[in-house]
């Protein structure tokens, strides 16, 4: 009868370990979207003045949070990770108990963007957890002792994490969950697509990292969507069921200009918090724009600001200033950050269509963009695209081979 209760705990104490890995994983992977998700939170508790560090935080938490995970996993220092999950549980429960009472407009942020919960089945997952924690771990004091080839997991884990959240500090998520991934069109160009269309139209409905898009038959998506089914639904509702993202921005004098973001090929640089910015980093904005435009680009600067704030750097030449006021326009914070998670990261989009990604540390070269511009842009799409999903899959493989195999 005890071995069957040590079992059980056991059993209970993996479950959950998975989803603490997984949740903090997922938000290891996108830094700034975990920072996004601590925001909210500050928001909500009225600790504005903590925001400098939602970043800082949000990675600090969702390290805590994988690292307790992979200690359960591989049944790890067991005592400490179990008072770790206990408490992370209680304090989880609290806060999204005061969300499902309150419903502000936020989101938990419990798996980043992958999985979107509401408050209440938020809350509801907290209370089975802190069930399965009560039968995992009470009392505390009946553990066993850690075998040396299970800490060898969790060390080799603990390193892996640690290589992980670095590669994410510099880069882009491999993997993009945000409206705005390789292969999305944008609602402008679904707009211009559906022009002198009848007023109902055969369509035919695919499916997408978990979304739903209806495209008409002049304009089907690529191979990475998988055909659902086939309907016949008005123009109008067409476009409000797929959910197109909508990249919206003005120029100087506030006259909307989406309409330059669907043309053949456009770089968009995207920079959501141009205060962040130094010359330095300027510099290889204004170098990027100008080799953009000498590839055959249409080349965008889209920042989070308005004609009047929007500054650059006294240090700055003014051969720089000069690339930088021909291309700037200016847009909302947070579609900026969705559009890129980089600070002065690139984006290329074809005819409306989102191709490919570079974050601030690694924008392509004029070789480079004189090569992808005269490349196959949906080849190119669809290579971005599943290089980020297997490296995605590759490493909760190898995460949970070396966790449960080791």
């Amino acid at each position: 009868m005890m071995q069957f209760h040590i079992r059980f705990r056991k059993v209970y104490a993996i479950m959950i370990g998975v989803v603490f890995f997984v949740a903090g994983t997922l938000k290891l992977l996108d830094p700034v979207g975990a920072g996004l998700v601590v925001e909210g939170y500050f928001k909500f508790l009225h600790i504005g003045f903590l925001m400098p560090v939602s970043k800082a935080t949000g990675v600090a938490l969702a390290f805590l949070e994988a690292i307790t995970g992979a200690a359960l996993i591989t049944r790890s220092y067991k005592r400490i990770a179990a008072i770790s999950a206990s408490t992370l549980t209680v304090v989880f429960t609290i806060l999204t108990l005061f969300l499902w009472i309150k419903n502000p407009p936020m989101d938990c942020g419990c798996f980043g963007e992958v999985i979107h919960l509401t408050h209440f089945q938020t809350f509801v997952k907290n209370i089975i957890l802190l069930c399965l924690c009560a039968a995992a771990f009470l009392p505390f004091k009946e553990f066993r002792a850690d075998k040396a080839h299970k800490l060898v997991s969790f060390w080799i884990m603990f390193a892996t994490l640690v290589v992980m959240t670095a590669y994410s500090l510099r880069h882009i998520p491999i993997m993009d969950f945000t409206p705005y991934t390789p292969s999305s069109r944008l609602y402008e160009a679904a707009k211009e697509d559906m022009d002198g269309e009848d007023e109902y139209v055969p369509s035919f409905v695919y499916e997408k990292n978990g979304q739903t898009g209806v495209f008409t038959i002049d304009h089907l998506p690529d191979s990475t969507w998988t055909f659902v089914r086939s309907e016949t639904i008005r123009r109008e509702d067409n476009l409000k069921e797929t959910r197109f993202p909508i990249l919206s921005f003005t120029d100087a004098d506030r006259v909307q200009c989406d309409s330059l973001a669907v043309r053949k090929d456009v770089l968009i640089v995207s920079v959501y918090r141009p205060e962040k910015m130094d010359v330095r980093k300027w510099e290889k904005v204004a170098d990027l724009l100008e080799k953009a435009s000498d590839a055959g680009f249409s080349q965008l600067l889209l920042a989070a600001s308005t004609p009047e704030e929007f500054k650059l750097p006294e240090e700055l030449g003014e051969n720089k200033k000069a690339i930088i006021a021909g291309s700037v326009y200016y847009a909302d914070y947070k579609e900026l950050i969705s559009l890129n998670r980089a600070n002065g990261g690139a984006t290329w989009f074809h005819n409306g269509n989102l191709i490919e990604k570079w974050s601030a540390n690694n924008h392509p070269g004029s070789r480079e963009l004189e090569k992808i511009i005269r490349s196959n842009s949906t080849s190119t799409m669809l290579k971005a695209s599943t290089k980020g999903r297997l490296a995605f899959q590759a490493l909760f493989l190898y995460s949970f081979a070396v966790m449960i195999l080791i």
